[in-house]
């Protein structure tokens, strides 16, 4: 039985199915549901919680994009889609420099100090995009959270989950390469060092060279198996 959470009775169907929207989310973006989903009968019976659960739990996926759930049909996994992979990001590299623009004057060195190690454990060859992409997300939250209001992080939350997929698969499709660890870890340190020069333009330009950078590699990653 999964580790969701029991207890139908004691916590709301919407309390429960965000509960079970993480599960499946985390499914979902490992690879074990790439087309389908079980039926929301089989769902119902792996989380032992109430119908209602779980069509919350795909309410909540539908609105992040991993989910399709049309009425009077079964739900499934979203198709990915390359013109969506570049409009998430098109919205990213709009929003990113421009925190990054407020937040360089805010970081403390001993910060970017921190920051810049765990760039390079980035680059670890023992480590799949899979292992790294919650560090990853910190990192790229830790150089921006001076200048994030709480509406700018849950705008970055809801992009960066909806990008995930597409991240974890495009760039796991080039672990494989020994050379990916290594560039991985020098484009996060160099991200870093270009903060370290306390310029709000500087660090604008470079988190946006950065983003571009990362579009392009996933897309021809993700090129040869996405429709285009």
């Amino acid at each position: 039985m999964s580790s969701a959470p029991q207890g139908r009775s004691v916590l709301s169907p919407v309390r429960v199915g965000e509960s079970v929207a993480r599960e499946l989310r985390e499914r979902i973006l490992s690879g074990e549901y790439v087309d389908t989903l079980p039926k929301q009968e089989a769902l119902v019976a792996d989380f032992e919680v109430s119908a209602p659960s779980i069509r919350e739990a795909f309410r909540v996926l539908e609105a992040e994009g991993l989910v399709v759930n049309p009425p009077g049909r079964s739900a499934s996994v979203a198709p990915l889609d390359l013109e969506e992979f570049h409009a998430i990001y098109r919205v990213r590299r709009m929003l990113e420099p421009d925190l990054a623009r407020r937040s360089v004057p805010q970081l403390e060195h001993a910060e970017l100090d921190r920051l810049y190690q765990a760039a390079a454990e980035f680059g670890g060859a023992e480590r799949s995009m899979d292992d790294i992409y919650d560090d990853h997300r910190a990192f790229h939250l830790a150089l921006l959270a001076p200048a994030a209001s709480a509406w700018d992080i849950r705008i970055l939350m809801m992009l960066w989950r909806a990008s995930e997929r597409y991240v974890r698969i495009g760039f796991g499709l080039l672990d494989p390469d020994p050379r990916e660890h290594d560039r991985r870890r020098e484009a996060h340190q160099l991200l870093v060092d270009e903060f370290r020069k306390r310029d709000s333009q500087v660090a604008a330009r470079a988190l946006e060279d950065h983003l571009a950078h990362n579009e392009e590699l996933a897309h021809a990653a993700l090129s040869g198996s996405v429709a285009p």
